[in-house]
């Protein structure tokens, strides 16, 4: 997906949020959004995939702050708040006629798990709040059914990841994909380097995502989304041998949008209209797509 127009405004808006985030120098707060508003003027271009241009903002306002992650308390209390969750999720699943389905669900409710922008949760305790709500709400764009049939034909599945909090519901949605299918092999991709509030392999091993997957690789650098160009092989190797690829929230799209890769599911929340409008679908909707 390109750059969009309000992308400007919004990642804008998000630098702010991070560096308020990391610091109460208001010193450095200017300094970095400074930094940010030039660079942006000058990499803006509705050329260039947005995930690309938000990379290398962030990276810069981390630099200009000296903090490596600062989405570091809000990523532990996100997971926390998630766990919590937990077992309300095993148990609509546990009485659920299709507990794929409902852990995919629940997977997509915590895709809200992000910080800084409109759409998402305020505050990591948003999820609890919200939870009942969205399950009930249901799936707003739904190719589950044809999605399944290719989980069930499926040998080698790559899924990746997004946020924390977001992360404890995936780990029950692998476990589910497995007890569908036993004898697919799953491999899970997280972040190679802390970016905004998503899961890097220390907060997956944290929750033991490596329990119930065949293998957990990252991405290998700092990105938002995915950078192909940077993509270590053994990640490559497993996306040209899969048979299905499940990619997590909104900067997973951005990037893979922009790829040949298929087939692929999309299973997010549209929080924002530049995404909503990518996809061909409505705003503030759970959204499984199967793109074949």
């Amino acid at each position: 997906m390109k750059i969009q127009t309000e992308c400007a405004p919004c990642l804008l808006k998000r630098l702010l949020f991070e560096a308020e985030l990391s610091t109460k120098d208001s010193e450095r707060q200017t300094k970095a959004l400074r930094i940010a508003r030039a660079l942006l003027s000058h990499l803006y271009d509705p050329k260039v995939c947005s995930a690309t241009i938000a990379t290398q903002l962030h990276h810069a306002v981390y630099e200009a702050l000296g903090d490596k992650d600062p989405y570091k308390v809000l990523k532990q209390q996100s997971n926390l708040i998630a766990s919590s969750l937990v077992p309300k999720v095993e148990s609509l699943i546990k009485k659920s006629p299709d507990p794929l389905r409902t852990s995919m669900v629940c997977s997509i409710i915590g895709n809200i798990m992000d910080f800084g922008i409109d759409g998402s949760s305020a505050h990591p305790g948003m999820l609890q709040e919200v939870f009942d709500t969205l399950y009930k709400e249901g799936v707003g764009h739904d190719d589950y059914d044809r999605l399944k049939k290719l989980i069930k034909k499926a040998q080698y599945v790559v899924v990746f990841t997004d946020n924390c909090g977001e992360i404890v519901f995936d780990k029950i949605l692998c476990r589910e994909l497995k007890v569908y299918n036993p004898g697919l092999y799953v491999s899970v991709v997280v972040k190679g380097e802390p970016i905004l509030s998503d899961a890097t392999l220390q907060d997956a091993e944290e929750i033991g995502l490596q329990e119930v997957v065949d293998r957990v690789l990252t991405t290998g650098c700092f990105a938002v989304g995915v950078d192909f160009t940077r993509l270590p092989g053994e990640v490559r190797e497993s996306l040209e041998k899969a048979d299905l690829i499940i990619a997590k929230g909104m900067a997973n799209y951005e990037s893979f949008s922009e790829t040949m890769y298929k087939p692929i599911a999309y299973l997010l929340r549209t929080k924002c209209s530049a995404i909503a409008r990518s996809l061909g679908l409505p705003r503030d909707i759970s959204v499984i797509q199967l793109q074949e």
